[in-house]
């Protein structure tokens, strides 16, 4: 089988005209189409529904459904809010920093940026609830190779013994040299 990309990724939102103003404004996403039902194709059942794609950029969508008839969303209360979350790439630390400051001036709560040794990230909420990251990376080639060259050595590991391995410590650390 051949994959040939991420044809989108759908979430559910609160409102959909809302979700769709908030990624158009915070994030300057072209809205792409709208489907609209009132029974699920693939099964019938008579839900309403309206599906909205908005373009990620480099053909990557992100789809939300807004569910009128649904009980009110939650989240899963067993997962900590800063795991779930769609990160988004933008090119440069310029480009994050400027993001930062257009987000904090719309009024949302923006954490970081944060150094992750291979990239940058800043960190908020839409308005569903949904955590977003913008990264930008800055990792040289021979870094990212380094850290993939440890990558399967420390899935093993972490899957015997569910501790961090120090692998790839050394994105973590000022100087960068291996610990």
């Amino acid at each position: 089988m051949e994959l040939k990309r991420i044809h989108h990724v759908a979430y559910r939102c609160n409102d959909a005209k809302e979700t769709v103003d908030f990624y158009r404004e915070a994030l300057d996403m072209r809205f792409l189409l709208a489907f609209a039902e009132n029974e699920v194709p693939s099964t019938g059942a008579p839900d309403p529904y309206m599906h909205v794609f908005l373009d990620a950029g480099m053909g990557n969508v992100l789809a939300f459904f807004e569910l009128p008839n649904a009980p009110p969303m939650g989240k899963d209360p067993a997962t900590p809010d800063w795991v779930q979350h769609i990160a988004f790439e933008v090119p440069t630390r310029e480009e994050l920093d400027a993001a930062k400051v257009r987000l904090d001036a719309m009024g949302l709560d923006v954490l970081g940026p944060v150094d992750h040794g291979l990239f940058d990230s800043i960190y908020f909420f839409d308005p569903n609830g949904h955590r977003l990251e913008l990264a930008c990376n800055k990792g040289t080639a021979d870094d990212i190779a380094r850290a993939e060259s440890v990558a399967e050595a420390m899935l093993e590991e972490w899957h015997r013994t569910r501790r961090a391995p120090r692998h790839a410590a050394w994105l973590h650390t000022k100087t960068g040299s291996a610990e």
